[in-house]
């Protein structure tokens, strides 16, 4: 029995190894072949599966027995790490102070991978037969467009027929602590860029001229204040922000002959993007605007009603961690509205988000051995109890 002394160390060193490989997206700084390298020889059968400047990893472990297929889902690329200066360590040097593991992609998230690997090297060393299938869905593209990561490997593996009936996505979901949330869904997204057409013209002439900013405030005025829905169980009310406008030649004495508006709704299951298009267009069309909008629909809405994997990483965390953890969609898209399509049953958990994005990305470095042993617990829960059982057994 491997103990979690060697646990600890086994998933500090990997994280920090794959934080000191340089891979802001699209460029995965060759995580993918490292991650490989460890699966390999524990009897995954592993591909990389590249498209265009993206690589994508899938992996498969036989267990032997009939049963489920668990995939464990994340990503290695990492968004930019901004001035170098102002971070108190290298952003790429996995730096260990004052009890946290700096560098950018600690928390978002190699920490959740390197879990992943040890936590899957521990299960196989106590069951090398088990029930179902392992599964790793690991890319470098979830931080840029996201059109050659693992939507490509889900297609491909549709194509194959490959089952997939669990997921767990390794996002850095906790808010205070670790083990607090779980995202068992999460919100659509659907921006727009409009475009309100006026007249230019003098200033001192506005007869002359239409005003597409004075056009538009009355209009802008009544979306701000529109209650698109009242939301449900699972997810909170429809948002609808502007994220940028533009308008004018930059000259003081020139009324534009154009405005450019950007906006995003953030919708949950009450609301389709057919419906809240259609609502915002009547505004604009009963304040009598000329207008066109680029739509942009960057993800349908998906949701995970409490369940077998719910219930089995809410029962490893109150194991592990010691608290009750709360179901919740809020927060930014994933790669999970991908994956929904194609896994009947999807999740995300991992480590604390405060620090996601930012200079000084860090993580408690404490968190990473119960994060692999929630990992652990959860995939001996799936995959060697009956189904009966799966979401019924407490812990002891």
């Amino acid at each position: 029995m491997q103990t979690p002394e060697a646990l600890a160390v086994e998933t500090l060193n990997l994280a920090r190894t794959l934080i000191q490989r340089e891979s802001v997206t699209p460029a995965d700084g060759g995580c993918c072949e490292l991650i490989a390298s460890r699966l390999g020889p524990l009897g995954f059968k592993t591909e990389l599966l590249n498209y265009q400047d993206v690589t994508n990893l899938w992996a498969v472990r036989e267990g032997g027995q009939p049963g489920p297929t668990v995939v464990l889902a994340g990503h290695v690329d990492v968004v930019p790490p901004g001035p170098a200066d102002q971070w108190l360590h290298p952003p790429f040097s996995a730096a260990i102070d004052t009890d946290y593991l700096y560098g950018r992609g600690a928390a978002d998230m190699k920490s959740s991978v390197a879990a992943f690997v040890t936590a899957t090297e521990h299960f196989l060393s106590q069951s090398p037969s088990f029930h179902g299938r392992i599964a790793y869905l690991i890319t470098s593209d979830e931080e840029g467009p996201a059109l050659h990561g693992t939507v490509e490997v889900l297609r491909e593996l549709a194509h194959r027929g490959e089952p997939l009936n669990y997921c767990i996505i390794g996002e850095p979901t906790s808010s205070h602590r670790l083990g607090d949330i779980i995202k068992n869904g999460r919100r659509g997204t659907l921006s727009g860029r409009l475009f309100i057409r006026g007249k230019q013209g003098h200033v001192a002439y506005p007869h002359l001229a239409e005003n597409p900013i004075h056009r538009f405030a009355p209009a802008l005025t009544e979306l701000a204040a529109i209650a698109w829905d009242d939301g449900n169980t699972y997810f909170p009310a429809t948002t609808w922000q502007v994220s940028n406008i533009h308008s004018g030649t930059g000259a003081g004495n020139v009324i534009p002959g154009e405005l450019m508006a950007d906006f995003n709704f953030r919708f949950g299951s009450v609301s389709t993007p057919e419906a809240l298009k259609r609502r915002l267009e009547s505004v604009l069309n009963r304040h009598g605007l000329s207008y066109t909008i680029d739509w942009n629909l960057g993800g349908d809405p998906y949701l995970t009603p409490p369940g077998t994997l719910c219930d089995v990483v809410q029962q490893s965390i109150r194991a592990v961690c010691k608290i009750d953890p709360q179901l919740s969609t809020t927060g930014g898209t994933s790669d999970g509205r991908f994956i929904a399509k194609h896994c009947r049953e999807v999740i995300e958990f991992g480590p604390v988000n405060a620090s996601i994005h930012q200079i000084n990305e860090r993580i408690l470095a404490a968190d990473l051995l119960p994060l692999a042993q929630i990992y652990l617990q959860s995939l001996t829960r799936l995959l060697t109890e009956s189904p009966e059982t799966v979401a019924q057994k407490d812990p002891a």
